[in-house]
């Protein structure tokens, strides 16, 4: 006769494994960008699979403490809301990519209801922004607008990139939000600081970031808050579609053309082109995104090639590959010198206008 008992644990202990085997499945995305030669084989392609005992052990308690922060919404009991409907709601944009990632427009949430399920969970939001050479001159007004708008009530860490540390101004921040200097060298070419920004990304999550638990944007400096940035923008990996070619067939999109690139996307295919001044997620997703553009960039290099918009144009190859598990709209990062398009009810977080032959070292 079955023994209830044992029985009951071995299924238990079946459903726990399989629960676990799932989550660490999840966590770790393939990159096979990168496997486009042997050549491009590296010590920075390390599997989970060929990680010591102890550090797998690790890698796999953190990434199903983060799927589990990232997938188990818990509502407060007694919260009232208005009620939802799957009938009614906006009907002039799309809210779904095909893969099923929600896309994130004014009126398709509740931001109350979001906030109420966010917060208890005690997570941090870690922002990167580079303010090199003269960009430090927009700092003060992107860390104004910040403390306005981006997660507004949340634990926000600024971390700012600069050569000029002397010079980055003095802002009132709210309790809980804190803003830390990285210094950095400088560049006699913008292409240089721009490349170099997953790869300071990277560093910085592997150094001084191991709760994957938490969530990173990493945002353009030469841009401000207008509007609420919050919860409703959290996700696994988080894109942000671009202004500019958001309404385009993707063949005006400018990916990289070159087949010797990386970069490289070719006709016919592609999603939506992603912003490289605004991308975010789960510490483990943006480690893993920042990692890969940084190894197929730096390869690129040592074969004498540059992509059409530098780390932009790997950013969206990355994502074409491993698709975003949430794309924010153009409201998260529009451009002052265009026109509202009617869509467009709110902007949240939009590009200055500016000289670029003022702040830029080279043209």
């Amino acid at each position: 006769m079955i023994n209830v008992k044992s029985f009951t644990a071995v299924l238990v202990s079946a459903l726990i494994l399989g629960v676990l085997y799932l989550c660490n499945s999840l966590s770790y995305r393939t990159s096979p960008q990168q496997n486009i030669s042997p050549n491009n084989i590296s010590p920075n392609n390390i599997s989970p699979n060929n990680m010591s005992p102890k550090n797998r052990l690790s890698a796999d308690v953190n990434a199903v403490n983060a799927i589990s922060n990232e997938v188990h919404l818990v509502a407060p009991e007694h919260l009232q809301y208005e009620q939802p409907s799957i009938v009614q709601g906006r009907t002039d944009v799309v809210t779904v990519t095909p893969w099923m990632a929600p896309i994130v427009w004014e009126g398709i949430f509740n931001q109350v209801l979001l906030d109420s399920i966010y917060k208890p969970k005690n997570i941090t939001i870690i922002a990167t922004v580079f303010a090199v050479g003269n960009y430090i001159r927009f700092l003060k007004k992107f860390l104004e607008t910040a403390e306005q708008h981006f997660f507004v009530g949340f634990k926000v860490h600024i971390y700012v990139f600069t050569d000029r540390p002397n010079d980055v101004p003095h802002v009132t921040m709210a309790s809980g939000r804190q803003l830390m200097v990285r210094l950095v060298p400088s560049s006699k070419r913008w292409q240089e600081i721009s490349a170099r920004r997953m790869e300071l990304i990277q560093i910085l999550i592997e150094e001084q970031l191991p709760n994957n638990r938490n969530y990173i944007f990493c945002l353009d400096v030469d841009s401000q808050f207008h509007g609420r940035w919050g919860s409703e923008s959290l996700g696994g990996l988080v894109a942000v579609t671009h202004p500019g070619y958001y309404r385009d067939s993707r063949s005006n999109f400018p990916y990289e053309r070159g087949p010797s690139s990386r970069a490289y996307i070719a006709p016919g295919e592609g999603d939506f082109y992603y912003c490289g001044g605004a991308f975010g997620g789960l510490l483990q997703e943006v480690h893993q995104l920042a990692k890969t553009c940084r190894h197929n960039f730096e390869a690129d290099a040592k074969e004498g090639i540059e992509a059409a918009w530098q780390e932009e144009s790997h950013l969206n190859r990355y994502m074409w590959i491993n698709k975003p598990t949430k794309v924010l709209s153009p409201e998260y990062l529009w451009q002052d010198f265009k026109p509202r398009n009617p869509e467009i009810h709110i902007v949240r977080f939009s590009g200055v206008v500016k000289n670029y032959a003022e702040i830029r070292p080279n043209p």
